[in-house]
């Protein structure tokens, strides 16, 4: 992602509040791969750190009617009109709507195929859920290893473990970052949106970040908001170098399943050392694509070394574990890097999965972001280059197949001489 004029304005206007305020501009990691375009390294690197004399984040009194909070745009093209569990399964599905909602229940966006590192497909990426919903693309059981959901008065987060390589993400591609703003206010994904019903109903809310690769995920989603931590300053996601640990800072242990409350962290970049407030800005170089022009940028200089950790750890209370996240749809695979889906058996023991049950080489399974994607009721999003593809593509009827044609036809022929 490219760092817009408006994030850097979000985070100064933070530092504005406190005294001392200092800017630190980190070194350059970014790097050109063979395509040409930036590659996110170190995008999981660092641990965040939990320092106990650090006081919590003072982020005034949180609303969730702050201004910025709840998207006021429209909703993706490819998108279904509303979330929604129990959708069919399409492992082929271009839907890019997100749902952040309990540790069982969450998506992540990645890559449509696995011929390309995330960090070239960013524009173009679509959501994976742990649920058949959204009419999104579903993540096959025992993907995720361990997986951690935090609910606090500024945002609700997700960080996992797992084999992403299941969701098309290349083996070693540390990824990149969705959010969505993007490089042209488009988002990256276009036409993304992101949901949470911790509220008690479904909410499209307007600032998110989502780091993935292709073994960890972190997922934000900003619920409220304050003068000291408006939204975009919360979920300020320009910060691709320094990771999941540091960015979104919580609980990354593999191997547990839980649900916590949780303080707010500092927004990210942020560090507080004997009441002097200071924000770390990125530094990157390199090229990016507005439709189909190359194009150069410079951010930040390149005086200051990226920080390894986090401000610190949250503390979180009212932990609950589970045993382990699923949807009971057993032999589900990805689609390979052509793009065809493979899906074999399917399992109906679970409530919410898939509507269909047939198995065929292709998208057998056709699930569906709505008849009304239309729709233009939520969310911040614009035309996506993919528009075009449908994510409810259906598969040939049994009744009329080519080979049923010309006996069908002989018998009209008959009938049609009987008459006369």
């Amino acid at each position: 992602m490219i760092i817009p004029i408006h994030s850097l304005v979000s985070l100064l206007t933070f530092v504005s509040l406190v005294n001392g305020g200092v800017i630190y501009r980190g070194s350059s990691h970014g790097s050109l791969d063979e395509s040409g375009s930036l590659d996110k390294r170190q995008m999981t690197g660092g641990t965040a750190k939990t320092t106990a004399d650090v006081p919590k984040f003072a982020y005034g009194t949180a609303s969730p009617n702050y201004p910025g909070v709840v998207a006021k745009g429209k909703n993706g093209p490819t998108n279904p009109k509303k979330p929604s569990l129990g959708t069919s399964v399409n492992q082929t599905s271009i839907s890019r709507l997100v749902s952040i909602n309990s540790v069982d229940d969450w998506c992540t966006f990645g890559p449509k195929d696995s011929s390309k590192k995330l960090g070239n497909v960013e524009e173009e990426v679509v959501a994976y859920c742990t649920k058949p919903r959204n009419g999104a693309r579903v993540i096959p059981d025992g993907t995720v290893t361990g997986a951690h959901f935090v609910k606090t008065p500024l945002y609700v987060q997700v960080m996992a473990h797992g084999d992403f390589t299941k969701i098309n993400f290349q083996s070693g591609d540390t990824g990149g970052e969705l959010d969505p703003h993007g490089a042209t206010e488009k988002g990256n994904p276009h036409g993304g949106n992101v949901t949470s019903n911790v509220s008690g109903k479904d909410v499209f809310y307007e600032e998110w970040m989502n780091y993935v690769g292709y073994n960890i995920m972190c997922f934000r989603v900003c619920i409220a908001g304050s003068d000291i931590a408006p939204p975009k300053t919360e979920c300020q996601h320009t910060l691709d170098e320094m990771g999941c640990w540091s960015v979104m800072p919580g609980d990354y242990s593999d191997d547990v399943f839980d649900s916590c409350d949780a303080d707010a962290a500092y927004p990210p970049g942020v560090y507080v050392s004997d009441g002097t407030t200071s924000s770390f800005e990125q530094f990157a170089t390199g090229v990016w694509t507005d439709d189909g022009d190359l194009k150069t940028f410079t951010n930040g200089v390149s005086t200051q070394k990226t920080p390894s950790i986090a401000m610190s750890t949250p503390r979180s209370s009212n932990c609950k574990k589970v045993a382990t996240i699923g949807n009971g749809i057993t032999s589900l695979l990805s689609p390979s890097a052509s793009g065809e889906a493979r899906i074999a058996e399917v399992s109906n023991s679970t409530s919410g999965v898939a509507k269909q049950t047939s198995s065929s080489k292709s998208s057998s399974i056709q699930a569906t972001a709505s008849s009304d994607s239309s729709d233009t009721d939520n969310q911040t999003s614009t035309e996506s280059d993919d528009s075009s593809d449908s994510s409810s593509k259906s598969s040939a009827s049994f009744l009329s197949p080519s080979w049923l044609q010309v006996p069908i036809l002989l018998v009209a022929l008959t009938i049609a001489t009987i008459t006369l």
